[in-house]
């Protein structure tokens, strides 16, 4: 432990994939600056988010509770009951209605942390609530562009940003999102290198709509191109397209935008020489985006991506950097999720744990310092239908065995995942009785957390289900291998300026 109180800087990024790093296996991004980390951090290499979607993901790291207990269960803007009907996604069961904001009533992760004398700090994207609920209201000193919305919609990744909760700058005109964030963020670090800080710097990168500069959509489309053009990128899944390939040119430019900001963090930190005393995490609100939005990535081995029950949904990456212990790349595969960033900070700091808040969540100090933890089941609640593909479901991973219980019909899936981490192996017929006793500990978990479910859709239709099945198949998915093709072609170019990032005289 320092003699002076750590740092923290807390670095999450939105939608990026457990395999969208160079340093977590991926032949095709490139992320130095964050491999940095990596290299000095703890690896957690069965690191999940709470939640296949951002919003419950995002509120549990602040608060330390599953999204079942907490309430936000989808992404904050979601359409639920009859709403849902409006749509038209033909579905079987109608979404339940959710928490909209995060809990005034908690004394969640920056609160602790300002009531124990850091200063704390918010940049980048929110999505937990509106006006009343913003980062300032929730314990941050400072924020810069955090708000209702969950995507750079106003302004794009490129400057002018138009975002109502930070100030845009002629001098800016072209700069990237992750770059003005990563400033922002430096500025609040250098005005308080002599006090401690929690610096939260949650990127927009890399939720759509994805978009890069020429230069680096060259770099990474003469890669694709040397590596090797499938002529396939997307086959159908039981509702949407998905991505097969990790070759997309502008998705890959956008995690280089992102990565290059972690860069300035990081070198700002030696500058101030409070490196060695600063803690950092870097990690990610859920999957990767492989069906839905912008068709982004491909996460092969997992299955899916987000807003789906597989693990290509809530697997992410997950890197713990404490300066003052050796890690030098430690790869730990203790399952540890989203939950349990709120109670190792805390401990790490040396501040006194909030057990009453975070409910869901353990300290990994034992972990960092060479121990191990006791055995706790993972729960994960997303009664909801993903953007993306995914179903109502419920998980619970308990000693390396992963069941999901689907809210459509009650059916169930049961995985191995040390030995089937692909999720191509359904071993509920064949481990009944586990799978009963895994069902019962998942549903008794879920009803003391005050759990809510969808209800059935009386005027669901079938043949409307499977007409946009199919209009999906016949029409969408060749729409999108064209687009796929249009962005690897040499004379790609998608608007005058590529979206601004080209300052216009």
């Amino acid at each position: 432990m320092p003699s002076n109180q750590p740092n923290v800087v807390f670095i999450l990024a939105d939608d990026l994939g457990y395999s969208d790093l160079s340093c977590m296996g991926s032949q095709f991004y490139e992320s130095p600056n964050i491999d940095r980390i990596a290299n000095k951090a703890m690896v957690f290499t069965n690191g999940y988010a709470a939640c296949q979607v951002c919003s419950p993901s995002r509120a549990s790291i602040l608060n330390g509770k599953f999204p079942a207990r907490h309430g936000i269960t989808d992404w904050i803007g979601a359409k639920h009951g009859e709403d849902w009907r409006k749509a038209n996604r033909y579905t079987k069961l109608l979404p339940p209605d959710y928490v909209h904001q995060l809990d005034h009533d908690d004394t969640v992760l920056p609160e602790a942390f300002k009531e124990n004398g850091y200063k704390t700090f918010f940049a980048g994207k929110w999505h937990l609530g509106s006006i009343g609920s913003y980062p300032q209201d929730h314990g941050f000193d400072e924020n810069q562009g955090g708000y209702e919305r969950g995507g750079p919609y106003a302004g794009g990744f490129f400057s002018p940003f138009n975002n109502p909760q930070m100030d845009d700058h002629p001098d800016e005109l072209g700069m990237s999102l992750p770059e003005k964030l990563a400033q922002e963020t430096n500025a609040f670090m250098t005005k308080n290198k002599d006090k401690p800080f929690l610096a939260y710097l949650s990127f927009y990168a890399v939720h759509a709509p994805i978009q890069t500069t020429q230069d680096n959509w060259k770099k990474y489309r003469d890669k694709a191109v040397k590596q090797g053009v499938k002529d396939n990128g997307f086959k159908m899944e039981k509702r949407l397209p998905i991505r097969q390939q990790q070759d997309n040119p502008v998705y890959a430019g956008l995690i280089a935008h992102m990565d290059d900001a972690v860069g300035l963090v990081l070198d700002k930190l030696d500058e101030l020489g409070i490196a060695d005393n600063t803690i950092v995490i870097f990690t990610s609100d859920n999957g990767g985006v492989t069906s839905g939005d912008n068709y982004s990535t491909n996460l092969n081995p997992l299955k899916g991506g987000k807003g789906y029950q597989w693990e290509g949904g809530i697997k992410i990456p997950y890197l713990v950097h404490v300066p003052w212990m050796n890690h030098a790349g430690q790869r730990n595969d203790t399952r540890v999720t989203g939950t349990d960033f709120y109670p190792t900070l805390l401990d790490l700091a040396g501040l006194e744990l909030q057990p009453d808040v975070h409910q869901d969540g353990v300290s990994l100090k034992p972990l960092l310092e060479g121990g191990g933890l006791a055995d706790r089941s993972l729960i994960w609640h997303y009664p909801h239908y993903g953007n993306q593909g995914g179903d109502p479901s419920s998980i619970m991973i308990r000693n390396n065995k992963k069941l999901i219980y689907y809210h459509e019909d009650e059916s169930i899936e049961l995985y191995d995942l040390n030995n089937d981490s692909e999720e191509q192996n359904d071993l509920a017929q064949i481990e009944k009785k586990l799978s009963l006793k895994m069902k019962t500990e998942l549903l008794k978990s879920l009803k003391r957390m005050g759990a809510r479910y969808a209800s059935e859709d009386l005027s669901f239709n079938q043949d409307s289900f499977d007409m946009r099945y199919n209009r999906f198949k016949t029409e969408l998915m060749p729409r999108l291998e064209a687009q796929r093709s249009e962005m690897l072609s040499a004379d790609y170019k998608p608007n005058a300026n590529w979206w601004g990032s080209m300052v216009q005289d």
